[in-house]
């Protein structure tokens, strides 16, 4: 075993400061494997070091919240006696330097942290966000990860209903890939990952260990260079048919008196599950690594422990369960072997070839990681928009054709048709809705699911864009008739040593905690990911969202699609023309200038609470929010969504144009109602102090823009669902 010192130390990406704590801890110099477990578990990835002190600061509790935060993933009451269990987690770094294999084990990965708490998964999402279309991997790197996500999720039988999809300069270097999973359970039926009771068996289950993805956290605790492509190696490599038995066998399991703790592996693989389990429990473990199933030979115990190889969970078993457990994951075809025991002397002690090749405490090493409260700096204020730079310089029919076929809007159908977004049978909205929809099996109830996020706005401003975002989610939830539960995040940064980004960091937690309580809204589950540069060149700040929400009644969930022309259109909310950081700017005018829309968050809850108030009395035909190019754009969508046209008109007092078609302030929401339903609607909206005024009618063969421009439905559908398709076609 080769001698560590500070330079070895610094090659694991430890500081010095870190290295002399290891130092004082151990009261001695760590061998290589006790290295490489504090490097593991002290990394940014699996540590959350530099952003712990300012997550406190998130709401997490509500009286629907049943778990929150520091478990494999958050859990919510849904009626019944049901939760709903969701948790989005990050897969960027090595979905960049391996696009297939990256984003099929992120998807594996977070199948893993739901199904870990005794739920069915029932629901994958994703938010990915890409480099500009005219870099040369852009292309390649979409490919890969969209056949990743597919190969996964479609093999396993879990439906992918959701996601967004971005393009931006910034990501050029460093892509994003947030994977978002949804399952379901009784309440009573929850597992957590709390070693406890000593001398019980710790038990490993799944595939067998290999040397791939060894130091995956580490590398995904630091930002690229143009070396990239050497870190390959460090991506795990997933088997979707694996991880189908594997759940099939935990909840199998499950059903019977036999799981004390469960905890998948994760990042860090055995290190982390073993280290996490015994400090929830405040227990110690030993291992034997001699038992640890192996599919290569000669593994070193440094391999075995840093392994972050697929489809494995780590189990404390009731003593005396072994044989069961033996024969239900033998059944499933996995791997099982007793592998350890819970001790009382809260440390983690390893042996290999009958030796003790590792013996550290657990506090430190799990529960008490460094914590930096890194010097932050504030951006400096958005350059502001004048009024020569929003001058329209096309015609809005010219402006809604090129922003509806531009990358940020035009259909995704050539993504989302490579999923398979309705296996089990209970999906009734998926890709393109605000929020997809998906039934609870074997009850009338339904799941809401948005993931959202607008990077331009949180880089423009870091608080007040981040507050935007879970505006925008809540408001997703709302337009289907859903009552907003609960949020899960993946805070997505550049380096925070920076104090610029650290600043950047700081604030969007500020604006996140903000809006939720405002909204109440918690965040019962979330993952930080940090170093998102390459060279020096960070991403734009990506706070990304997954919303979920319920519907008791299926038969009162709302889409975005009409039924019939002759309705009429309703906007709710007011608009005030702001065109700064928007879509409309960038696509038509070339400026990403400008702070992003104001947020009245009390307004945000009662235009949400009246709009879910008139869909529960059956006023409102069709809804759709307003966001990415304001109110002429959201109308396109919902006539594409339905085959007919729409005549718009501003009303009299209506703010200037463009602002008025295309501006991106919050809080909106474009409703088609019969006729006879819109004195009534009008009159509530009037008594809970709500703006709502109609703006035009369903029917015809084109989108007719108050009376002079004219669209034909046609040629917007030709521009909307082609762009994708020919850029994939190069």
């Amino acid at each position: 075993m080769s001698e560590v010192d500070a330079s070895v130390a610094a090659e694991h990406g430890l500081a010095v400061d870190e290295y002399e704590e290891i130092l004082r801890i151990l009261g001695r110099t760590p061998n290589l494997i006790e290295l490489g477990i504090f490097s593991v578990m002290w990394s940014e990835h699996c540590s959350y070091k530099s952003s712990k002190a300012h997550l406190q600061r998130l709401p997490t509790r509500a009286p629907w919240v049943v778990c929150g935060p520091g478990e494999n993933a958050g859990v919510v009451d849904i009626g019944d006696d049901l939760v709903a269990v969701f948790k989005m987690e990050s897969h960027n770094h090595p979905s960049f330097i391996e696009p297939y294999q990256g984003a099929a084990t992120g998807v594996g990965g977070i199948l893993r942290d739901v199904f870990t708490m005794g739920a069915r998964p029932v629901a994958l999402l994703n938010a990915l966000r890409f480099g500009e279309p005219q870099h040369p991997k852009t292309r390649h790197l979409i490919t890969g990860v969209v056949a990743g996500i597919g190969g996964y999720g479609n093999c396993i039988g879990v439906p992918t209903v959701g996601g967004e999809v971005d393009f931006h300069r910034s990501f050029n270097g460093n892509i994003l890939v947030n994977a978002m999973c949804v399952g379901t359970a009784k309440r009573d039926a929850i597992f957590y990952a709390a070693a406890a009771g000593i001398g019980n068996p710790v038990v490993y289950v799944g595939a067998k260990t290999g040397r791939d993805g060894i130091h995956g956290a580490t590398m995904a605790s630091a930002e690229f260079s143009e070396d990239a492509e050497a870190k390959r190696p460090t991506v795990q490599v997933g088997d979707p048919f694996k991880e189908k038995l594997l759940l099939e066998a935990c909840l199998e399991l499950m059903a019977e008196d036999a799981i004390v703790a469960i905890q998948d592996m994760g990042a860090a693989g055995l290190t982390s599950s073993s280290f996490e389990m015994a400090s929830r429990g405040g227990t110690g473990v030993e291992l034997d690594l001699d038992r640890v199933p192996r599919r290569e030979r000669g593994m070193t115990p440094y391999e075995i422990m840093l392994s972050e190889s697929q489809e494995r969970m780590l189990l404390v078993l009731r003593k005396g369960a072994e044989d069961e457990a033996a024969r239900v994951f033998q059944r499933w075809d996995l791997d099982v072997a007793v592998i350890g025991e819970v001790t009382d002397t809260g440390r983690m002690v390893v042996c290999a070839d009958g030796a003790v090749v590792a013996d550290v405490p657990i506090a430190p090493v799990a529960g008490a990681s460094p914590v930096y409260e890194r010097p932050v700096a504030e951006s400096p204020p958005p350059v502001p928009v004048t009024s020569d730079l929003i001058r329209a310089p096309i015609g809005h029919g010219a402006a809604l054709e090129k922003l509806i076929a531009c990358p940020d809007l035009a259909s995704r159908r050539w993504i989302f048709e490579q999923y398979d977004s309705t296996v089990m049978g209970d999906t009734l909205a998926t890709s393109g809705a605000d929020a997809a929809l998906v039934r609870v099996h074997g009850t009338n109830r339904v799941l809401a699911l948005t993931t959202d996020c607008t990077p331009r706005y949180v880089q423009a401003d870091a608080r007040a864009g981040t507050a935007l975002v879970v505006a925008e989610a809540w408001r997703n939830l709302s337009a289907t008739g859903a009552r907003p539960l609960a949020i899960t995040d993946c805070l997505n940064f550049g380096n925070p040593e920076r104090p610029q980004i650290m600043g950047q960091i700081a604030a969007s937690i500020d604006g996140m905690a903000e809006a939720c309580t405002v909204l109440e809204f918690p965040v019962v589950s979330g993952n930080v990911s940090l170093y998102n540069e390459t060279d020096g060149r960070a991403i734009q700040p990506t706070p990304a969202v997954g919303g979920l929400g319920v519907i008791d009644d299926a038969s009162q969930c709302t889409t975005l699609a009409f039924d019939r022309a002759g309705l009429d259109l309703i906007l709710v909310g007011e608009c005030f023309g702001w065109l700064g950081a928007s879509l409309y700017l960038r696509e038509v005018c070339g400026s990403e200038d400008g702070p992003p829309p104001p947020l009245d968050l009390g307004q945000e809850r009662r235009n949400g609470d009246f709009v879910r108030a008139q869909i529960g009395r059956g006023r409102v035909r069709a809804c759709h929010d307003l966001s990415d190019g304001g109110l002429l754009v959201a109308a396109t969508e919902m006539a594409l969504a339905s085959g007919l046209g729409m005549q718009l008109r501003a009303p009299r007092g209506a703010v200037a144009e463009p602002g008025w078609w295309f501006g991106e302030e919050p809080s909106r929401y474009l409703l088609a109602v019969a006729p006879e339903e819109k004195p009534a609607l009008l009159a509530s909206a009037r008594r809970a102090g709500v703006v709502a005024r109609r703006v035009g009618s369903t029917g015809g063969e084109a989108m007719v823009i108050a009376g002079a421009d004219e669209v034909g439905l046609g040629r917007l559908r030709d521009l909307y669902e082609g762009w994708l398709p020919s850029y994939m076609d190069g």
